[in-house]
């Protein structure tokens, strides 16, 4: 019997992609592209932001957030310390879109390894 690797926590747009930094590596975004969750709990506009980065060259960019509305489960997993538990990647991307539907991501929880 196959065992499952990763388990699907949720597919989301990428809220606020017009702000940051997602034009400056857009070339670089390609589905299946691995990028991180990073809490940022200074943010004013949201309580429970989690900033979507992706790193190229030893350089960190933010390329947009989680939704709003959608993020609060995830963001208190990172205060806790979780976020090694997920996987992000980018499950698509369509530049003749509005920019906020531009980049989907999907988040899955990361199986671990150590379990029987």
């Amino acid at each position: 019997m196959m065992k499952a690797h990763n388990l699907h926590k949720m597919t989301c747009h990428l809220a606020a992609k017009m702000y940051n930094d997602a034009d400056l590596v857009w070339d670089d975004l390609n589905i299946g592209t691995e990028v991180s969750l990073e809490r940022d709990s200074d943010n004013p506009h949201d309580p429970y932001a989690v900033g979507v980065i992706f790193e190229k060259d030893g350089e960190k960019y933010l390329i947009g957030y989680l939704p709003k509305g959608e993020n609060q489960e995830i963001a208190d997993m990172l205060d806790m310390g979780w976020g090694c538990c997920y996987r992000t990647v980018i499950s698509s991307k369509n530049p003749y879109v509005h920019p906020e539907q531009q980049i989907h991501i999907t988040i899955s929880i990361r199986k671990n390894e150590n379990a029987k």
